[in-house]
């Protein structure tokens, strides 16, 4: 008989695992953030059924929070160049 922790076990490990792979995978950079932030708050929920609040706490508010928000005024405040179809710069 499976319990209910498992099956939330397994879907939270497996919603962290895909955008995990999401972030490696992605070609526009701000879903690849979106997902790592995703990520981040998978592992904090992990956490969380681990019964380590003090630890999902800080997961949420360092990585999920400030760490994602400064990758996102990161990529937002530099210039991207833009390339023409032969890779060559404009």
């Amino acid at each position: 008989m499976i319990d209910f922790e498992l099956i939330t076990f397994l879907t939270v490990g497996c919603i962290t695992l895909v955008s995990a792979i999401y972030v490696m995978h992605c070609r526009e950079i701000i879903h690849s953030v979106m997902f790592l932030a995703l990520c981040f708050i998978g592992v904090a929920s992990l956490y969380l059924m681990l019964n380590a609040e003090y630890v999902a706490i800080v997961q949420i508010l360092i990585y999920a929070g400030a760490v994602t928000v400064l990758i996102l005024f990161a990529i937002m405040l530099t210039k991207r160049r833009i390339m023409s179809e032969g890779g060559e710069p404009e």
